[in-house]
């Protein structure tokens, strides 16, 4: 039995009374958060929706990211609920696991008594904001949006009310991955998912965030934030799923910030909505750091993916590296945007950035737009683009071979993301992302 739930057609997110609702539902916030919930209402109210006059949604398609049509959904019953959990496929083993519906928890697999020993919180955000307020109130959106979407950013901290909050203790180590499952239901609902990763000093934490729709011919919006804290000595690794349904507006931001000898990597599989905005931003904050962003994103039809990064660069003798792929079907468009940005202090940085496209159909569209901003005089950096068409001799040899087009475009797909793939240390997270892509092409 599919789930189902109502969404109240009085609350769309453009009238003045969304915000009186929200707060009529969730009385005991903290005064912090509820005054900071108050501005960013405020702030989205007064900022204009893109239009393309603006530098930052330049490439953009910006009709239709309005949001009036969508509104607050009211909460999902119990077989609902039971039914959606038992959907939600896992990627492989995991030391705890958090699935939500229309930003509802709906089941919780705890932590280990020896990881809650130690001090590891793994805990939704609604419950976190009351038992965890003064971690919250320090690193909860802390850091503004500056990449385009500062409005979706305004209105998610002004609507949000759960996610995930994980903090883990120096000289912790995890060595199973935690997954937070996010699931959209129902017509036109809104849904405004968090993710507040913090990594002490010298611990190290796999995170894995994934969204979907429980039907795939549902209209959703969905306005993610994601925010990876690395201490001195940690290491991070982080994958976010986007598979919305392929009807959905969504939006995406990523902040990663390292601090002395830390790693990040952050992975993207990009692969559902109608229209997704993701914008990641990597921030070093103390040398000797290793910030690595990756991303892969499948199109077909008529998606538009629209992908926005910066790779900030605070503190010397540091790297960055930006890796994104885009793999474009029918008359999908996909739009890389990227500066890399170097401080004058920043000195003997080494950073990287690079897109590569692979259209598959002669309607598919990709833009790059890489850059460079360096006010230090000592440092090597980078950055490329290609945009290619499909080897016609490799497809020939499939399909004289007596594979389908389809099928050869698929195994050409996975020979074009493995460069990426290739780089996930857990298998079965490598191969959870493999078996997405196969899914799309099954279902395309």
């Amino acid at each position: 039995m599919s789930p189902v739930t109502t969404v109240n057609r009085e609350s769309e997110l453009l009238t003045e009374s969304v915000f009186e609702q929200f707060q009529g539902r969730h009385p005991d916030l903290p005064p912090w958060l509820l005054q900071q919930k108050r501005q960013s209402w405020m702030e989205y109210r007064s900022l204009p929706l893109p239009n393309r006059k603006m530098e930052s949604w330049r490439f953009s398609n910006v009709r239709g990211l309005g949001v009036g049509p969508f509104g607050l959904a009211n909460a999902i019953n119990g077989r609902s609920r039971a039914a959606l959990a038992a959907r939600s496929q896992d990627p492989g083993s995991y030391a705890g696991r958090l699935v939500f519906g229309n930003d509802d928890l709906l089941e919780n697999s705890p932590l280990s008594r020896e990881l809650t020993e130690k001090g590891v919180i793994f805990e939704p955000l609604q419950t976190a904001f009351s038992k965890h307020s003064g971690i919250l109130e320090e690193f909860y959106m802390a850091q503004k949006s500056d990449l385009g979407s500062e409005k979706f950013a305004a209105l998610h901290t002004a609507l949000n009310r759960n996610g995930t909050l994980l903090y883990v203790p120096e000289n912790v180590e995890i060595r199973l991955p935690l997954v937070s499952r996010h699931w959209a239901i129902s017509e036109n609902a809104a849904v405004f998912p968090h993710t507040l990763v913090i990594a002490r000093d010298r611990a190290r934490v796999v995170f894995v965030d994934v969204y979907s729709s429980s039907e795939a011919s549902s209209r959703q919006f969905a306005c993610a934030v994601s925010t990876l804290y690395a201490g001195a000595g940690a290491e991070v690794e982080y994958h976010h799923v986007q598979n919305w349904s392929e009807r959905s507006l969504s939006f995406n931001t990523l902040t990663a910030i390292a601090h002395r000898d830390s790693r990040i990597r952050a992975f993207g599989m990009n692969l559902g909505s109608k229209f997704s905005r993701n914008e990641g931003h990597s921030i070093i904050e103390g040398p000797g750091c290793n910030a690595e962003l990756y991303s892969l994103s499948l199109s077909h039809l008529d998606q538009e993916m629209d992908q926005r990064t910066r790779q900030t660069h605070r503190a010397p003798h540091a790297r960055s590296n930006l890796l994104f792929k885009n793999a474009l079907l029918d008359s999908s468009k996909t739009i890389f945007s990227g500066l890399i940005k170097v401080d004058k202090s920043a000195q003997q940085t080494d950073a990287y950035q690079t897109n590569r496209n692979l259209l598959l159909s002669p309607k598919a569209e990709a833009n790059s737009l890489p850059g460079l901003e360096i006010l230090a005089n000592d440092v090597k950096c980078s950055h490329g683009a290609t945009t290619g068409q499909l080897d016609e001799n490799q497809l020939f040899y499939f399909l004289a071979r007596g594979i389908g087009k389809r099928a050869a475009q698929q195994l050409l797909v996975f020979g074009f993301f493995e460069e990426v793939l290739e780089k996930i240390d857990n298998p079965e997270l490598a191969e959870y992302h493999r078996r997405l892509v196969h899914e799309k092409f099954r279902n395309s």
